[in-house]
């Protein structure tokens, strides 16, 4: 049985042609005419492909490559094989993403799983519903009353977008999401199984049970954001949740009930984000950070990944932990722990010597 090919299968480019696009310095001329045919791992690679190398942990899997070209800082040119054409580069690792960018331009937007780009028939769209030119639907996708999708836009199979949903043009909506009380921008990618404007978790306690909160507010979601599958993002219980353009969200990540995220965020993978809690912008959430409700976390911030916050956080401030506090004051005292671990508090020994001389 034939292994399936899941890209497109791009022509192949010289080396100089590569040069040119990424800005890198081809050092050997005589192999100007080279021709790449793909990019891989430095395990992976053969004589078609093109890797990239800019940390010398990896030192001996470039003496192993059989890559025929490597994009490399100057410093490590003299670490690359004979056969392997160098191709001197400042920053080694966005001349990879530029070319790869470049090559695979077609699942920066993941298409129609079904190859399609019009409406498919088994799907089931409101007739009060508005969708704009060249919107994609995918089969048993469910679009409600009232809903808007702008131009350009795909909406996956099996997805269900609830009434009066604002989805801007050029966003795709993966398969099996689903998205109520929800405004969306344009150029929003929202990956398979999220979902979106769920009620947030609110209840109060009265006369020996759990009464519910009603939520009222919305999710808004700005332009240029990215969601990664899994994640649920719960809409606001009296002001909107807000999600702010350009910011990046992995998988399965939690965003609860009043959130402001500013822009230009990056979520790693499990983060969990309590209730009416305010993210500036340009914050860097590690894997696995939880923070509390009623939090805020300044412009700038990073947290690293598995920390716990429940202290606001200050602007461009790097924290860690569990409790969350300034990496340096972290770091030291990680290591004052384990001093004590291994040495003993001070003055233990001369204490226990005068318990046995009691007995």
């Amino acid at each position: 049985m034939g292994q399936p090919t899941f890209l497109k299968q791009h022509p192949s480019s010289t080396l100089a042609e590569i040069a040119a696009l990424t800005k890198a310095h081809l050092v050997d001329a005589a192999r100007a005419e080279q021709r790449i045919s793909g990019l891989a791992s430095l395990v992976e690679a053969g004589p078609p492909h093109i890797v990239f190398f800019d940390n010398l942990r990896y030192a001996e899997q470039l003496a192993q490559t059989r890559a025929g070209a490597c994009l490399l800082s100057e410093r490590f040119e003299t670490i690359a094989p004979p056969h392997v054409a160098v191709l001197r580069s400042a920053d080694p690792f966005q001349a990879f993403v530029t070319l790869a960018r470049e090559l695979h331009a077609d699942v920066l937007r993941p298409p129609s799983w079904f190859a399609g780009d019009a409406i498919a028939p088994s799907a089931v769209i409101h007739p009060t519903a508005h969708l704009e030119d060249d919107v994609t639907v995918d089969p048993l996708a469910v679009i409600g009353p009232g809903a808007e999708i702008g131009a350009g836009s795909a909406i996956g199979s099996g997805a269900v977008i609830g009434p009066n949903v604002r989805i801007g043009r050029e966003c795709d909506v993966g398969a099996g999401t689903t998205i109520q009380f929800a405004l969306i921008g344009n150029n929003v990618l929202i990956h398979p199984g999220c979902h979106i404007g769920q009620d947030g978790f609110g209840f109060v306690f009265r006369a020996g049970r759990q009464l519910k909160v009603p939520q009222t507010g919305r999710v808004l979601i700005q332009n240029d954001v990215e969601i990664g599958a899994g994640t649920t993002i719960d809409r606001g219980s009296l002001r909107d949740t807000v999600i702010g353009e350009g910011t990046k969200i992995d998988n399965q990540v939690q965003i609860g009930h009043n959130v402001t995220v500013g822009r230009h965020c990056v979520l790693a993978a499990k983060v969990a984000l309590g209730g009416s809690l305010t993210v500036g912008d340009y914050v860097a959430l590690g894997a696995g950070v939880g923070v509390n409700n009623h939090v805020t976390i300044g412009d700038g911030a990073q947290i690293t990944a598995m920390s716990g916050v429940k202290d606001d956080v200050p602007a461009r401030g790097r924290w860690g932990g569990f409790f969350a506090k300034p990496t340096r004051q972290w770091f030291r005292e990680i290591l004052a722990v384990e001093r004590l671990a291994r040495d003993g508090a001070p003055g233990a020994a001369s204490a226990k010597a005068e318990g046995e001389g009691d007995e």
